[in-house]
This record gives C-alpha cells, structure tokens and sequence, in this order.
C-alpha cells in the first residue's frame, strides 16, 4: 500500500509555483489548468490530496529541484519536515551543526534573530500547507460537490479526502500555535483576494484545534484501517493528546486527564511495539506496527536534498562508511551533544540499544562545532532495510525511511507522565515504560521500579527513546528546562554545550521559548504583533 500511495504522490503536481507570504495566505493556488476544470472530474482528487500529503516531504514539483514551491532559499534547505526537525533539535542539547549555511549556527547558539532564514522558512511552509489545504477543502464543500454531480461511491471518498485535509491543516496549526504562538489565522471561509490576515491568540488557536479535531474524531477511516502514509482517527487521537500533553504551555492550564484520555483510545486500537527498536528507523519501518502516523519517502518517487535524504545523509562523516547507512556519501554535519550520550550507561557495547552513537575518531566534547569530529553521531537513520539491503534509489542519495511523526512509543511515555501530574495510579504507567525498555535491553535488566518513576526521570527517557524524533525543545519546554517558563511542572532551566553560544553553555532570555514571526511578515502585514523580546 506504501507503494500505490507513492505512485499517486509522484503524479501530483498540479499545484504550481505558489509563493508563502503571510498578506496572501488566502490566495487560491496558481494551477495549470484552472480548478474549475481539475475538480469537475473525480479522478483527479487523490492527486491534489497526495500533494497535501507530499508538502510535509517534498520541496516543489519536480525532485529533488527544479521548480519549487517557495522562492527565496535553496531548495534543499525549503522542506517542511527538515526545517521542523531543525527547529525542534538543533535547539536544544539532541543536536548540533557543524556548517556554516546563512545563520543555521544561530539555532543552536540558541541567538537567532526574525531575520533567520530558516525559522522565516518553516514560517512560510506552515502557511503554504495552511494554504494548499485550505483551497482544497474549499472546492470539496457538499455544495461544491453536490454542483459537481459527484455521487455514490466517489462523493464518499471526496468527502474522506475533504477531511484528511482538514486534519493535515490543522496539524501545521499545531506546529505553528507550538513554534511561533500567536499567529496569522485563515480558513477556506475567508474570502479570496488581497486582504492582511488577523492574527490570532495562541489560547485562541488551542481552542480552534481542539475543536477542529474533535469534529474530525468519527469522520476519519478507522484506525489502522487507511492507506500507509494517509491519516486516520488514531492521527486524529495522536495530535489531540500532543496538544493536552502542552496545554499549560500553550494556554496556562494543564489538560493531562484529557491526554491520558486520547493515549489510551490509542493504545486500545491494537498498535504495538517493533520487536527490535532500530526497526522503527530502516529504510522498510513501514511494516513497523507502532507507527501511528509518518512524513513517508519513497527513494524513486519522492526526492527530496531536504527531509530524510537530510537526516540520512548529513549525520555521516569523518571516518563512517556511508554504504553501512545504504548511502553513496555523508554529508559530515549533524552530531549531537555529551548532554544525551551521557543519558546512557556506555556507547560501546552499551545495553540499552536505543544509545545509537558512532564514537571511533569522534571526540566527546565540542571544543569546536564546525568540525564534524567533535561530538557523536546519531547513527539510527538508515536507508538499509532490516534485512541489509540497500533502499530502492540505485544511486544511494534519496531514502525510502519515513520519518516517524507519531509512534507507539511515544503515547506510553505521554501517558506515564500524565499519570505522574495527576497523581494516579502508576501501575499501567510502569507497565508501558518498562516495555520500552525491555526492548531496549532486550531483557529485564534495564526495568525500574514505581520509586524511579519521576517526571525527572521521564524526560531523560524521553531522550532516551525519541532521540532525533523532533520532540525534544518541546519536551525541555513542557518540564521547564528551558529558560523562562513557569508551569505545571515547576522545574529549573539547564545548559547543555553551546547553549547561548558558550561552550559550556550559558542561559538565555525568557522569549527564546518562542520562535520570532518573521521580520518578513511584520513588514508585510499590519495586523501582526511580533513575540516579546524580539
């Protein structure tokens, strides 16, 4: 099913050269032929639908580049799925950087400005999903349907596809209410032409969201029961308790009974854990049972320099042989920082299999983080499948691994840290954690008692477990180890190296918890209200 869903992703390239500016997020998508005409015939639905779906791996309509869908910036530096990851890791202790590309120094050095390119292009690819998504829900209205003479079987699956769209915007609000708070908010209601967006709370969006999602719960396919790559109810489940999980954050009061709620309806729907945890990251972790919803790559039909080809690619270097990652070369940046390796008891031959660090010719400390030598390596993302062989591109640039948005894992560790806030029972909370580690130890070795259960110890596993999976500024926002945020958890910021630009790290102001909204877009509209501090 990956490949049927991959086949209709490369034919979907209607959507034309569609700049992001936030003054004309309205705008309907510039098209070959005209709407009118694409939408009258059904056939052509699950195309557009793939190109929502692709706008969270792909760059623009022709891979790896050529004709992409924003101007402005290299095209392999555009991808919705790299620049999230970026802003999500390189802010924090999980990774660093060793080039020297614009101010991508400046994420880790945790000293960017609203004039950084990359936070202005995660910005911009927000809104232009925001964008994409919206003109198509916009044409897949029952009147616009009922207009269509679209019936029978056919209206059934136009109005799955109106709702997985809905779902996929409100996944980047999400991301936006997460990285930037309060921001420009336009639906497919809103009338198309030249107009300044208003710029909405963040309590006000968390409200939106939830009930968007809410309303998506019962229309979605079943859980389990959708296309690979396609979202379901369980994704529908998955983001409602990411937001419940930072409520407090992101409107001052904690939701974690709601979380709890939304993990367990998860849990209940029959996913499980991989049997092995490095299954979770191979060029075949699609036939993972734990994976609950992936950004999906296809080394033949979804090229992309960003995304996974990024992630796959650049964490390789100095003496690693790029063929044990089912590459043809490294790209000698990313590494991460003695902060998370010491998180694990040994990095050669150490028990725990999720402490995936390639440490020959690599030096712990980062004395200096343009040299790739300098900090470990990540090694868990690879473009081999779990048999060894090599992923489906012949020329060993682009990966079949898809990114693990939200996996199993994931909600048992939400779930034992709403337990932990509300004071219940912690016997299911320690069942879940233990199984994690289980596997990571392959026996019962690593398994710990109700007293070693602490919020303190959750976040540690947290690294631990989703290392590189883009959780954890988020993570050390919600417990309070990042500066400035007073909450639930009552916790105390941290510095990791090169936090504030420092080798040992120093602590920042309070506004860092927040991305800055594009000097771009200040100057553009109006309306808009940059974030304090910036």
């Amino acid at each position: 099913m990956k490949n049927k869903f991959f086949k209709i992703i490369s034919l979907a390239i209607l959507v034309l050269f569609v700049t992001s500016c936030t003054k004309t997020l309205d705008r309907k998508p510039f098209y070959d032929v005209t709407s009118a005409n694409v939408y009258a015939n059904f056939s052509n639905y699950k195309s557009i639908l793939a190109k929502l779906y692709a706008g969270l791996a792909v760059s623009g309509q022709q891979g790896p580049s050529g004709r992409p869908d924003i101007f402005g910036i290299d095209e392999g530096f555009s991808s919705y799925l790299r620049q999230y990851w970026q802003l999500q890791e390189l802010a924090s202790d999980e990774a660093v950087i060793g080039w020297n590309d614009g101010t991508i120094k400046d994420l880790h050095n945790m000293t960017w400005t609203a004039s950084n390119e990359f936070i202005r292009m995660m910005y911009d690819r927000i809104f232009y999903q925001v964008s994409l998504c919206n003109e198509f829900i916009r044409e897949t209205t029952d009147d616009k349907l009922a207009d269509r003479r679209i019936t029978g079987s056919d209206l059934v699956e136009a109005k799955k596809f109106h709702n997985e769209a809905k779902f996929l915007r409100a996944l980047s609000y999400y991301h936006a209410i997460d990285m930037f708070g309060s921001v420009p908010f336009v639906l497919e209601t809103d009338p198309i032409g030249s107009f300044f967006p208003t710029q909405t709370s963040r309590a006000s969006l968390f409200a939106w969201i939830e009930t968007e999602l809410k309303a998506l719960e019962s229309l979605l396919t079943p859980a389990r029961q959708n296309e690979y790559g396609r979202a379901d109810q369980a994704a529908v489940w998955m983001l409602l308790a990411k937001l419940y999980l930072n409520a407090a954050v992101y409107t001052g009061t904690a939701r974690h009974s709601d979380c709890i709620t939304y993990c367990n309806k998860i849990i209940n729907a029959g996913y499980t854990l991989a049997s092995e945890y490095r299954l979770n990251f191979l060029a075949d972790n699609n036939t993972s049972p734990e994976m609950i919803f992936t950004v999906s790559f296809d080394g033949l039909r979804t090229k992309s320099w960003g995304a996974m080809t990024y992630l796959v690619h650049a964490p390789v270097g100095g003496n690693m042989n790029p063929t044990l990652w089912g590459i043809n070369g490294g790209w000698g940046g990313l590494r991460t920082t003695k902060a998370i390796v010491n998180l694990f008891p040994s990095t050669t031959g150490t028990p725990d299999s999720r402490g995936m660090f390639h440490t020959s010719g690599q030096n712990l400390e980062i004395v200096d983080i343009s040299q790739f030598t300098n900090g470990y390596p990540i090694t868990k993302y690879k473009n081999l499948t779990s048999t060894g062989a090599k992923g489906s591109d012949p020329d060993g640039n682009f990966p079949d691994t898809d990114f693990p948005l939200f996996r199993l894992a994931d909600v048992y560790l939400m779930y034992a840290e709403c337990v932990l806030a509300t004071n219940a029972d912690k016997t299911t909370a320690l069942t879940y954690i233990n199984a994690l580690r289980q596997r990571a130890y392959g026996n019962s070795s690593g398994n710990i008692t109700a007293t070693d259960l602490t919020l303190d110890f959750l976040l540690k596993e947290r690294a631990r477990e989703l290392n590189w999976e883009a959780h954890r500024r988020q993570d050390l926002i919600r417990f309070e180890k990042y500066p400035g945020f007073a909450g639930f958890y009552t916790g105390s910021a941290y510095v990791w190296p090169w936090k504030g630009g420092v080798a040992g790290g120093v602590g920042v102001g309070s506004h860092r918890t927040l991305y800055p909204i594009p000097s771009t877009d200040i100057g553009a509209n109006p309306n808009l209200v940059q974030n304090s501090g910036y």
